[in-house]
């Protein structure tokens, strides 16, 4: 026979498809409490044993937990240890020995030794998938923890005790899990939401000045783009903020919370299957300034300097007036944020926005704001203006700087 092409017609004859789809729903609770491991609070206890299944001829064993701690933490709290161990005697739960991470963003740099000890461990304990991890730590050790307990029998229950303001208010709550790869931050992860979060605020009592700061950044970014009565509280109280009066800070850290899980619950894109990332307002700088410091700045630090540098480019490019820019770096430096670093003069604006364009999949999309809790999706930037608004910072040619403090923002 002679040869016959095969065209496409051929082909949608001779296919069937059948089509999946579902939906899964998630719900975990934040909650904020003080001394949660004191035997007398029960909050972690009724948050597991509200999960028990009972059936008619089998009862539940006492729920297996296996706490993982930042080695930070652990430091600070040398009394953690047996705070677990007298809790889980005094609640019937089967508290496993602990395992002790390395603190900081070290554990998501070099993450190898602390994945298969975690894994080692989980294997030992017979941690299965109605067991629970209990991480207490800051926001590295979450990611860190998180990506373990999410790979480990497809996924363990992982309830989180995050233990800085920037955890508490930002990385604890959500849906993300990750550690760093070939010098990318990130670049190996999940989207796992944790069984629950628990929020002690008796742990940022232990913090250094610079912990308990780095976490404001990020209320200040969310509150720029989704409450503008958020934002002007944190304005008003930037001093006690600055100064870390307790009744301010857990406000802030309440609210920033809620604004967050708020859009991971409402935004309709928990998992950003699209290229958008509409709280990422300040970041794409941000993860830059990290890496060129070896990690020198904590996240929040580098937030902080995004958020500037972004500020004075939504400014420039008739996006804010004038009147907010000046507010919002008046109250980054009033918070005690330093609005520039000697990393911001050595980036090349058009390298970090292609390699931020490449994280993103090939489509350069950065959050600016249009207004006070309002902002926009852009896809294009102006690199030389963005180089221009960098040399503003470190020259410290500022616009809040050219007029009597407070002049017309209060």
């Amino acid at each position: 026979m002679p040869y016959q092409p095969i065209t496409p017609l051929h082909f949608e004859a001779h296919t069937q498809t059948v089509q999946a789809s579902f939906q899964v729903r998630f719900d975990y609770p934040v909650c904020f409490t003080r001394d949660a491991l004191n035997p007398r609070n029960p909050l972690l206890a009724n948050l597991v044993k509200a999960n028990l299944v009972k059936t008619e001829h089998c009862q539940p064993h006492a729920p297996k937990l296996l706490p993982v701690i930042d080695s930070e933490v652990m430091h600070h709290h040398p009394q953690l240890t047996q705070q677990l161990v007298t809790y889980g005697k005094r609640h019937q739960l089967e508290m496993q020995p602990f395992e002790v991470v390395r603190g900081g963003e070290i554990c998501k740099q070099e993450p190898d030794a602390m994945l298969q000890a975690l894994y080692r461990r989980i294997a030992d304990e017979q941690i299965d998938r109605h067991s629970y991890i209990l991480v207490i730590g800051g926001g590295a050790v979450l990611d860190a923890v998180g990506y373990a307990a999410a790979t480990a029998h497809r996924g363990v229950r992982l309830i989180r005790m995050p233990t800085t303001t920037l955890a508490q208010n930002d990385a604890g709550v959500g849906v993300k899990n990750a550690v760093n790869h070939q010098q990318r931050k990130n670049y190996l992860g999940t989207f796992a939401p944790p069984f629950a979060v628990i929020n002690d605020f008796d742990y940022l009592t232990t913090l250094s000045d610079r912990d308990k700061r780095a976490g404001i950044a990020e209320a200040l970014k969310v509150a720029i783009l989704k409450d503008a009565e958020f934002f002007d509280f944190l304005y008003q109280q930037r001093e006690p903020l600055a100064s870390f009066e307790t009744h301010a800070m857990q406000h802030m850290i309440k609210r920033c919370a809620e604004l967050h899980l708020a859009h991971i619950t409402g935004n309709g894109d928990p998992f950003e299957m699209g290229s958008a990332r509409p709280l990422d307002f300040g970041h794409w700088s941000a993860h830059k300034l990290e890496a060129l410091s070896g990690h020198r700045l904590r996240h929040g630090e580098a937030v902080a300097i995004g958020i500037a540098l972004d500020s004075l480019y939504a400014w420039q490019t008739n996006r804010i007036d004038r009147a907010l820019c000046c507010r919002i770096l008046t109250c980054i430096e009033t918070l005690g944020f330093a609005l520039h670093c000697p990393e911001l003069g050595e980036m090349q604006m058009t390298d970090a926005l292609d390699e931020f364009r490449e994280h993103l999949g090939g489509r350069l999309c950065i959050t600016l704001p249009t207004g006070l809790a309002q902002a926009e999706e852009v896809s294009e930037i102006d690199a030389d203006l963005m180089q221009t608004c960098a040399q503003w910072l470190t020259q410290e040619q500022l616009p809040h700087r050219q007029q009597p403090k407070d002049a017309t923002y209060d």
